[in-house]
């Protein structure tokens, strides 16, 4: 029994640092030029988005309007309230749902977490996230718009103070940071945890035969698994990175980057409320429906 116990010690040990040294630079990276973002460009970029949102861009101003999203560093819960004062400015609801729905899937710091996961991956995140934010914003405009109907319910929701507020400008950025470590670290260490027991107790052939490449029902399974397992965009990263080396294809992988984010408890929760149960559904089924189609065209192309 010792002798098990200091095997696994010890193979625990090896992978926990193999992961570290491969993930924990991009985490890095990412709190610092997220927290840059946050306390330097958050303002720059809301105020874009408010501006844009009271032209008459018609269908094209959902294109800004999600990419917007995603160089907003918010979670879903800071995201709410924002969307609401922009709601009250006179922003029409698709270039909101655009607005919203990429903010969900990606934000600055996932990206450079992404970056672990290789090029094509952070190219495929960033490009099925802002397109998934367009569709939700023009399906919006074709079904809601123009009708006397309101696809969001902000009642209650105001934008709050911001926590960014000390006068020193270094020490505002390095109280950003330390909020990103605390809000992350955790989730981060727990997914490095979870990879490296998945390395030493599961079989690498088992990934190839459930989300391999040449089979639509691995996109399903992994778009389907994304809604339970999803943590924290630092905390998938290790996982996503050895299913990917273990034969996950890069289809299977793009479904469960646009589930996992999208129906995370936080960001369900957030969800419901300015949707209603109706439309929740509707924004549940077009998030999985989004997530195959997007895997079965990667994998066509990858």
């Amino acid at each position: 029994m010792i002798d098990w116990i200091r095997r696994e010690a010890i193979y625990l040990w090896y992978y926990l640092d193999i992961q570290v040294r491969q993930i924990a630079p991009y985490w890095a990276l990412g709190i610092l030029l997220g927290s840059a973002v946050s306390v330097f460009g958050k303002r720059y970029i809301h105020g874009a988005f408010a501006k844009m949102g009271r032209r008459k861009m018609g269908w094209l101003g959902v294109i800004p309007a999600s990419l917007l999203g995603v160089a907003s560093p918010l979670c879903m819960y800071g995201t709410i309230p924002i969307a609401a004062s922009f709601s009250e400015q006179g922003v029409k609801d698709d270039y909101l749902a655009a607005f919203m729905m990429s903010s969900i899937l990606l934000n600055p710091q996932l990206v450079f977490y992404s970056g672990a996961l290789g090029r094509t991956a952070v190219a495929i995140r960033c490009a099925s996230c802002t397109l998934c934010g367009c569709v939700a914003g023009w399906l919006i405009r074709l079904f809601y718009s123009g009708r006397g109907k309101f696809f969001f319910d902000f009642t209650g929701f105001h934008e709050g103070a911001s926590q960014d507020t000390d006068p020193n400008l270094l020490i505002r950025f390095l109280k950003n940071v330390w909020r990103n470590i605390k809000a992350t670290g955790p989730m981060f260490a727990l997914g490095i945890l979870l990879t490296a027991l998945y390395q030493i107790h599961i079989p690498s052939a088992f990934v190839s035969g459930l989300f391999g490449k040449n089979e639509g029902f691995g996109v399903l399974m992994a778009a389907t698994i994304g809604v339970p397992l999803y943590m924290c965009g630092g905390g998938t990263i290790p996982l996503l990175q050895q299913w990917l080396a273990d034969g996950m294809s890069m289809g299977s992988a793009a479904a469960f980057m646009v589930t996992g984010p999208a129906t995370k408890i936080t960001n369900l929760g957030a969800m419901k409320i300015v949707l209603g149960w109706r439309r929740f559904i509707i924004y549940i089924l077009f998030t999985l429906a989004f997530a195959w189609g997007t895997g079965m065209i990667v994998n066509l192309f990858t």
